[in-house]
């Protein structure tokens, strides 16, 4: 049996791994490398193997750094099964679509840019377009439901289980059986964690053999979830009170429907105005909305409860969904008292770049960061305390206050990955993934009872069995 790491080795995007065994090649997640220029050309490369001999591909969740180069595999061959979660599938089609828009976007501005300097020949193209998007899909088979072990093969079977990190995200439990003998490998995926609103908390895993799982804040603590609103509420009535507007870069999926159930609850405990404008000024962030509203079979007690109320948890006297470019541009004119989220999370993309561009300067602004900001991405640039960044090809002063809020994380911190890790048992080995460099030793040192690998890009392992 052999596992290779194929993305997220040592860095924490990009997720993409390999489990081969009596002639069967099953892939764990496919993600988009995010960050600079570097990441966005190793995109491009090749993936470290055949897409054409992959049998199988199994999807932890749909987050663009673990779905996004799903449309580049099928386009370099793969006609295997996608198999994944009913609402994974749901919102990878969305992030995958708004993804290739923002490719095509991309490749056009600098084809009309090489134009311009008069290089009329240089032609640029996305990595991959709608077309190959929604080719992709035609790969997409079996629903993977939460705790049902599906037949990958006569000796290799698979059990989704969820991972709470996002809406219908999973840690995969890898089963194979060789000659009367078993072994199981645990995928974790991205974890998320006890008590966190609208959604499931992570199903505790089983006890296995083999271990890969993430890393991203294998050397931090989070902050409580109530001081974290304490701190979340008073930025936005500072603010407001000041004349300025909030501005929050958010990811589209499970962070900005956790930020309008918290304003929601604001509201109506009396923390926050009774009637504040808030705009919601992403398009795939509304649809993905609308996804949640369909699947309340990921949401936990409380969430369910309210919508058995009539209720609907992501909307409130105030709150604006704006669609449409004209709307988004019109919110250029709001000089104050309204909260402003756009994606994307990290501002490497999407309608916060506009935001950013129109709000950085002004001192009365507040920019909230309530995610992870990888290295080399504009959001990670303003967090470091840069005092102008490019936006759009004009320098942009930061005068506007910066808070980071680390509270909303979707991801697991150290201590609940190593309560995470604790229920496997006394795995074999653990490969650490899905982290920064400087971060994944630091986790590597807590962990006990396992030996650790920190695998690097390509390396493979062969496993006993």
């Amino acid at each position: 049996m052999k596992l290779a790491f194929h993305g997220a080795d040592q860095n924490v995007t990009g997720s993409c791994h390999l489990l081969e065994f009596e002639g069967k090649k099953i892939l764990i997640d496919c993600g988009l490398y995010q960050g600079g220029r570097e990441m966005d050309e190793e995109n491009s490369e090749p993936f470290g193997f055949d897409p054409a001999s992959i049998d199988y591909l199994l999807l932890t969740h749909a987050h663009l750094d673990h779905c996004g180069r799903i449309p580049l595999l099928v386009k370099r061959g793969f006609v295997g099964e996608i198999i994944t979660t009913g609402a994974s599938c749901e919102l990878a089609r969305l992030v995958l679509l708004d993804s290739a828009h923002l490719q095509e976007d991309e490749a056009r501005y600098k084809t009309k840019k090489a134009s311009r300097h008069g290089r009329t020949r240089t032609v640029f193209d996305p990595l991959f377009n709608t077309v190959d998007v929604l080719n992709c899909f035609s790969f997409f088979g079996r629903t993977a439901q939460y705790n049902q072990p599906l037949n990958i093969s006569d000796n290799i079977q698979a059990t989704f289980i969820d991972a709470g990190h996002i809406l219908g995200s999973a840690s995969i439990v890898l089963e194979v059986t060789h000659k009367g003998r078993q072994r199981k490998i645990l995928f974790s995926g991205d974890l998320g964690y006890n008590g966190r609103a609208i959604i499931k908390d992570p199903t505790p895993p089983p006890q296995v053999d083999y271990v890969v799982m993430e890393t991203t804040y294998g050397d931090r603590l989070h902050k409580n979830l109530q001081p974290t609103l304490e701190e979340f509420y008073t930025a936005i009535n500072k603010t407001i009170k000041k004349g300025g507007n909030i501005i929050i870069p958010s990811f589209a999926l499970e962070r900005a429907q956790e930020l309008l159930y918290y304003i929601r609850e604001g509201i109506k405990e009396g923390l926050l105005p009774a009637y504040l404008p808030v705009f919601l000024d992403s398009p795939m962030a509304i649809s993905a909305t609308e996804i949640f509203q369909r699947h309340p079979e990921c949401f936990d007690k409380e969430t369910c409860k309210t919508l058995m109320s009539g209720q609907d948890p992501f909307m409130f006297p105030g709150v604006n969904f704006t669609r449409e470019t004209a709307e988004s541009m019109a919110l250029n004119n709001v000089v104050g008292g309204a909260v402003i989220i756009a994606g994307s999370g990290m501002c490497t993309g999407g309608r916060i770049k506009h935001h950013l561009k129109h709000g950085l300067w002004n001192r009365n602004n507040t920019v909230i960061f309530v995610g992870f900001a990888a290295y080399g991405t504009l959001a990670r640039r303003i967090v470091d305390g840069a005092p102008q960044v490019k936006i759009m090809g004009e320098e942009i002063p930061v005068k506007a206050s910066i808070l980071t809020i680390g509270g909303f994380s979707a991801h697991a911190d150290q201590a609940e990955l190593l309560a995470w890790h604790k229920l496997t048992g006394s795995p074999k080995t653990t490969f650490l993934v899905h982290g920064d460099k400087k971060v994944i030793p630091i986790f590597a040192n807590k962990l006990k009872n396992t030996q650790v690998e920190i695998p690097e890009l390509h390396q493979s392992y062969t496993l006993d069995i």
